[in-house]
């Protein structure tokens, strides 16, 4: 593929393989992702929607494979492709001792923003949070870090979003204004990959569905064949 084609994806990854110990969870794994779209990776677990994840954030190194993001190669362009993304796990990565507005205060300034307090109103504003700004992370429950997690994300303005199953432990609200995000004004901006074991949001949120099998993509089809199959 040309290096001009590359460039037009927002992700691509060739022949990726990972194994732990004697078990293969990634095997040759074949991926195109181009800008702008959401991509929804369902598949049972263990099937290696969360190491390919963490693999694509730079989280996790393959065993052999190429990935690229943006057309850079992330051995070689570390930190610009990892200001290219914003990334939800399912740990929070937060610090439990600050506030919701010193988390991400702190990782503002790992981006080198601007206006940092204006952007955290905004991003907090976008999960319903800004009422929660000063409490302490610690003492807030498992729906509440996510939403920060997901603000958070969102913090630099990425235009990639991973996003490791976002909808758990999310109530109806919360729900509803993540699905606002990644379908409202500002979709058309954003490429988003995301993992989840609900079929049908996956099926209402994604431009196009993969399912992983054996470690490897065993069935994709896009939003406007299933629409009409439907």
């Amino acid at each position: 593929m040309s290096d001009s084609s590359t460039a037009e994806l927002a992700i691509q990854v060739q022949g990726l393989s990972k194994a732990f110990g004697r078990t293969s969870v990634l095997r040759d794994l074949e991926l195109e992702v181009p800008w702008g779209q959401v991509l929804t990776l369902l598949g049972p677990n263990g099937s290696g929607k969360t190491t390919l994840l963490k693999i694509l954030a730079t989280l996790s190194k393959a065993d052999s494979g190429r990935v690229r993001i943006g057309g850079l190669d992330p051995a070689d362009h570390g930190p610009r492709v990892r200001r290219s993304m914003g990334v939800v796990t399912h740990d929070p990565l937060l610090y439990e001792d600050l506030s919701g507005r010193e988390n991400p205060r702190f990782f503002a300034r790992m981006f080198s923003l601007r206006e940092i307090d204006e952007r955290i109103e905004s991003v907090t504003a976008l999960m319903g949070m800004t009422t929660r700004l000063d409490q302490k992370v610690g003492t807030m429950s498992h729906g509440m870090r996510k939403r920060f997690s997901i603000a958070r994300a969102m913090l630099h303005d990425p235009p990639i979003l991973l996003m490791d199953e976002p909808e758990s432990g999310l109530d109806q609200e919360a729900l509803a204004l993540l699905d606002q995000l990644l379908t409202g004004e500002e979709r058309a901006r954003r490429t988003v990959v995301m993992t989840t074991h609900n079929l049908d949001r996956g099926l209402a949120l994604g431009d196009r569905v993969a399912i992983l099998a054996d470690g490897r993509i065993a069935y994709q089809q896009s939003k406007g064949s299933f629409d009409t199959e439907g």
